[in-house]
């Protein structure tokens, strides 16, 4: 029997079985797809959400989003980390405010950036040895159509792994069907000037192909501090649609940035210099703290080639290949003896050759170069038969890291004679071999499969169960002399999931999930440490994976002027992995603690109110409580840590913002309040809540001028210029001595933060042509 679905004042009629079977798609009713036959009349109501915030969503988790017309009002040097601070459980540390540097973090509901999977045009962006995602590397923000949140559960098929924290998925805009090209040009605070062009192809003759590309330059000088950042960025897509839903796309996305790395004080160097806290002006000679010996250069280039081929009635195909490459170098200045040097366990008998050096000491370069290969492809077959849509599919993913801490010679002038570390030009000791602190390759196998069925109970009433599998091995080799020479950890996880999704009416919707994430140590954990020719740290493939089993419960109401959400949310943790960075011979290296088991529950919460065309008023807002369950063991005792405050999860976090556009003026503004962190396990150190506050102003003149898009703005970024420690940076056990369960006492080890980036304001001018 026909039933009616009512979107933007339009009504159609429509069988059930179209409806299900994918003949026909609604915006904004994924929910009703799995209706059967039968007697209904289901209308969904939504809006087209002009302003971008709190795009409709159906799914049976939480999901925020924002869209294109949010991010075009915002400055087009923020990241994505930066720009999804405004939703719910996003807790974003950035350390400049233009977001180029790469001393940045998210957390959601209180798991770390290493726990949240990132996405573009389907393809990982995580490293894949310690899962980072760095967000001065993405897509640039002009090219961006959506970027939607998942704050929990992860999509069966995301090729993620470690992805209990959520998932961060970019969708690039499609190449338009007409030729046209866009130009923006910024200038700002601090020297900001950043230029971008985009050009579109339109349809290529009789091929159906269409395709843009774009390219960026940005340069800023240090907001604090000396130096200064650049930024070059390139970024394509190739399309091609047929048949009734088919297409096939290829993306690319390079970034080629020098960054800037803040230094991270501990609370008494906050407390005793602020934002003073930085590295030297000028060079002296035999001093380590001078700004360029901390710049940080990198070059990546992801691919993805999303495929989506309908096969035949009811049958899909979707099918993603990926591709990147990445090199780049973590610098830092420090001394180096001619002699008293190892290799390894291997005391080195001759001297090391140091041009310069004074009384057998020389400043050099330390460099901690990371050389990455990734590939991969994840594929799905989807059949919707009657009230159930089946999808199974593949992932397989291959990875190179090859790590080496080396060192390189400065001029008088205190300038590296070669920024990236290449190896050729490294020091080298007598016998020509590279002089290294670490030195090692890693490959990383991943493979997957999963199975799913998402099935109509009633008209209403959708319930989805799915079970996932994933083995992933690594296989390394230590090039250090030494006990080690080969690593290996090999896990797999079996990951079942179950989710329901109710419509209540046309406007309501309830939805419960539960999902099962695990990842395993960073590669790091695999390798053994030396100090002094003897081994400090002893790599193991014995630590535990941690394993997490998650639900939400939530609500939502879509109407015509008003949108909200709200929900609740528990986590249970075993061996929960904790991302932290440690000082390795002065190199800031990622690690990971066992922190134990760890329980979260809280509501997240998010309401769109659009009182008018053009106007949208926005707030959001989270409650967390995250506990520790276990005391940590230390040496031969244990640190009194059950029920403490887990860290970097504030208890509180509130947003709220509003977007203007009459087709003249237009605006937004963005408020942000976090509240205390604690940065230690024994919450003996933490850092205080803060607000900042975001503005935007502009104006569209194609409809003054010649039709053709034209449009300034002018956006103020942190107003407030609010003075704060805005995350952790490095977290420890305990920041000051503390007696164990066992009474002895246990030394504290004091954390690091990250400053709050200042204010700044910048000025755009995008044409189009």
């Amino acid at each position: 029997m026909p039933f009616v679905i009512s979107r933007d004042g339009y009504r159609l009629r429509c069988s059930a079985l179209a409806l299900a079977t994918g003949l026909l798609t609604v915006p904004g009713a994924g929910w009703a797809q799995a209706a059967t036959d039968g007697a209904a009349d289901i209308s969904v109501t939504g809006h087209r959400d002009p302003e971008g915030l709190l795009p409709d969503q159906t799914d049976a988790r939480a999901v925020s989003a924002i869209s294109a017309d949010f991010i075009v009002k915002q400055a087009p040097s923020l990241n994505a980390f930066q720009l999804v601070s405004l939703l719910p459980g996003a807790n974003v540390a950035s350390s400049d405010p233009y977001g180029l540097s790469t001393s940045s973090s998210l957390t959601l509901r209180g798991l770390g950036q290493d726990q949240i999977g990132v996405l573009l045009e389907g393809a990982p962006q995580n490293d894949i040895g310690y899962y980072y995602a760095y967000p001065s590397q993405f897509a640039d923000t002009e090219n961006l159509r959506q970027i939607a949140l998942a704050q929990g559960a992860v999509d069966i098929d995301s090729p993620t792994v470690g992805g209990a924290g959520g998932l961060l998925s970019l969708t690039l805009d499609d190449p338009k069907a007409q030729r046209q090209a866009l130009v923006d040009f910024s200038v700002g605070a601090y020297d900001l000037r950043r230029a971008f062009v985009r050009v579109d192809t339109g349809t290529i003759g009789q091929t159906g192909l269409r395709a843009f590309l774009s390219y960026s330059n940005t340069r800023a000088s240090n907001w604090r501090g000396p130096g200064y950042d650049t930024r070059q960025h390139v970024d394509a897509k190739l399309l091609r649609e047929w048949g009734d839903g088919s297409r096939a796309s290829l993306a690319l996305s390079f970034n080629d940035a020098n960054s800037s790395s803040y230094p991270s004080p501990t609370l008494a160097e906050w407390q005793a210099e602020g934002r003073k806290f930085n590295y030297a002006a000028s060079y002296v000679a035999g001093g380590i703290d001078y700004w360029r010996l901390y710049r940080a250069p990198f070059r990546n280039l992801y691919a993805s080639a999303p495929v989506h081929v309908v096969l035949g009635d009811g049958l899909t195909l979707d099918s993603t290949t990926y591709l990147q490459f990445g090199y780049g170098n973590s610098p830092y200045g420090t001394e180096l003896a001619t002699t008293g040097n190892y290799l390894g366990n291997e005391e080195l008998a001759q001297p090391i050759v140091l041009p310069g050096a004074v009384d057998g000491i020389a400043t050099v370069l330390g460099n901690y170069t990371g050389d990455q290969t990734r590939t991969g492809n994840v594929s799905k077959l989807t059949l919707q038969a009657g009230a159930h849509r089946v999808t199974a599919g593949l992932w397989f993913d291959y990875g190179t890291d090859r790590v080496a801490q080396s060192y390189t010679m400065i001029d008088a002038n205190g300038r590296p004679t070669d920024r990236w570390g290449y190896r050729a030009e490294a020091i080298r000791t007598a016998d020509g071999r590279l002089l290294a602190y670490e030195n090692q390759r890693t490959v990383t196998v991943t493979k997957g499969f999963f199975l799913a069925d998402s099935f109509a109970v009633t008209p209403r009433l959708t319930a989805d169960v799915g079970f996932k599998g994933v083995n992933l091995l690594r296989r390394g080799r230590n090039y250090l002399p030494g006990p080690q020479t080969r690593v290996r950890s090999d896990s797999f996880a079996a990951l079942p999931r179950a989710a329901v999704h109710y419509a209540i009416d046309d406007r309501q919707q309830l939805f419960v999930n539960i999902t099962t994430n695990f990842r395993t140590p960073n590669e790091f954990t695999l390798y053994d440490s030396y100090y002094g020719g003897v081994v400090s740290t002893r790599g193991t493939n014995a630590l535990k994976n941690e394993y997490s089993v998650s639900q939400e419960l939530g609500y939502r109401y879509i109407g015509p002027s008003l949108s909200a959400s709200v929900t609740g949310f528990h986590y249970k943790f075993r061996n929960r992995q904790l991302a932290t960075v440690v000082d390795v011979d002065g190199a800031q290296v990622n690690s990971t603690l066992n922190a134990g088991g760890q329980t979260s529950y809280g509501i997240d919460a998010e309401i769109d109110y659009r009182p008018a065309r053009g106007v949208s008023v926005y707030v959001s807002g989270e409650y967390l409580r995250a506990r520790i369950d276990d005391d940590l063991p230390v040496g031969g005792d244990f640190l009194p840590t059950r029920g403490k405050h887990a860290v970097s999860s504030p208890t509180v976090q509130i947003g709220g913002g509003g977007t203007y556009d009459d087709g003249f003026l237009f605006g937004s503004v963005a408020g942000k309040y976090v509240g205390r962190q604690y940065a230690t396990f024994v919450n003996d150190e933490s850092i205080k809540g803060y607000a900042t506050l975001d503005l935007s102003v502009g104006v569209h003149l194609a409809d003054r001028l010649d039709g053709k898009r034209t449009d300034l703005r002018i956006n103020a970024i942190n107003l407030t210029d609010a003075h704060v420690l805005a995350g952790v940076q490095a977290v420890t056990t305990n920041a000051h001595d503390v007696v164990g369960r066992g009474g002895t006492i246990i030394a504290g080890a004091a954390p690091a933060y990250y400053i709050g980036g200042g204010a700044a304001v910048v000025a755009t001018v995008s044409r189009g042509f």
